[in-house]
């Protein structure tokens, strides 16, 4: 059976109710924002979502109900400020209450890695004499074995699901990524399964001819999605770049819960696919690729 499907079909079928789901581990760039749309579009709902800082995907996904929980070292908006929905959320539990589990940058890469690892914990000395063990709930002190000092034990984490967005992928997931990758392979390979959203499918022997962008093996990848521009707003380097002002505008328009209801039924639930939402976007999208820097060329 072929891996390649719709977006639609990819979130249908491999992300149920309930999902732990990791999205936006490439940090800023790369947030496959045409699958947090599609969570929402479904109606997705007691997600648990995983990421280090995914800008406002979390926020947009948390002010639609999304969301149960959330273990992330920072959900906002991050050249506009503070997230909304996820201060609603917590301060007034609307829509509903979330749990939130605080991460540093570095313990999200440690609990993604021990996942990746299949190890029990990571121990490491860092943030002992922080307030984020306490916010966090699952770390653990405890005393090395080799010199008695105090050590903090960070558990694993393993999605059911890791949602990410590349340059280019073959039809059986194997993916290539330039740019950051922030904890982009250890939350694959710590999945149990993996969604690819490509902003181009290339022939197998592309990806075969320079193996070291390989972020994913197709072993780990359940769909590959052909879906350019899905990163948007956020940039994917050498195809489009950021769109500042989107940022912005969401962050003026979300600043009250009724703002945040027509800003989704405008830019998300109001448009069937993401085809159509890059065709509302218009010039406005055709500018950002333009700005962009040539793709990498494969090399035989």
């Amino acid at each position: 059976m072929t891996k390649l499907v719709s977006l639609k079909e990819a979130i249908a079928r491999h992300v149920p109710d309930g999902s732990a789901v990791a999205l936006g581990c490439a940090l800023e760039p790369a947030i496959p924002f045409a699958a947090a749309h599609e969570l929402i579009r479904q109606r997705k709902r007691d997600l648990r979502l995983i990421g280090p800082i995914s800008d406002i995907a979390f926020d947009m996904l948390i002010g639609s109900g999304c969301v149960a929980e959330v273990h992330a070292a920072w959900v906002g908006n991050v050249s506009a400020g503070l997230a909304h929905c996820y201060r609603r959320a917590m301060e007034q539990g609307i829509p509903r209450r979330i749990i939130v589990r605080d991460h540093s940058n570095f313990t999200m890469a440690l609990s993604l890695l021990a996942g990746a690892l299949g190890a029990p914990y990571i121990a490491t000395r860092t943030l002992l004499r922080s307030d984020i063990p306490r916010a966090n709930g699952t770390f653990k002190e405890a005393t090395s074995p080799w010199d008695g000092s105090k050590v903090l034990l960070i558990p694993p984490l393993v999605p059911d699901v890791t949602i990410i967005a590349c340059q280019r992928a073959d039809a059986d997931g194997n993916a290539h990524q330039w740019g950051p990758w922030g904890v982009s392979q250890e939350a694959a390979l710590a999945a149990k399964t993996v969604i690819v959203l490509a902003d181009e499918v290339v022939d197998r022997a592309v990806i075969a001819s320079d193996p070291n962008r390989t972020i994913c093996p197709g072993i780990k990848v359940a769909a590959v999605v052909h879906v350019p521009g899905a990163c948007h707003p956020s940039p994917l380097q050498g195809r489009y770049a950021r769109d500042h002002e989107f940022f912005h505008e969401y962050h003026r328009a979300t600043r009250e819960a009724a703002g945040f209801e027509r800003w989704i039924a405008e830019w998300v639930t109001g448009v069937p696919d993401h085809a159509a939402y890059l065709a509302k976007l218009g010039p406005r999208w055709t500018a950002l690729r333009e700005t962009g820097e040539p793709a990498a060329e494969a090399r035989f």
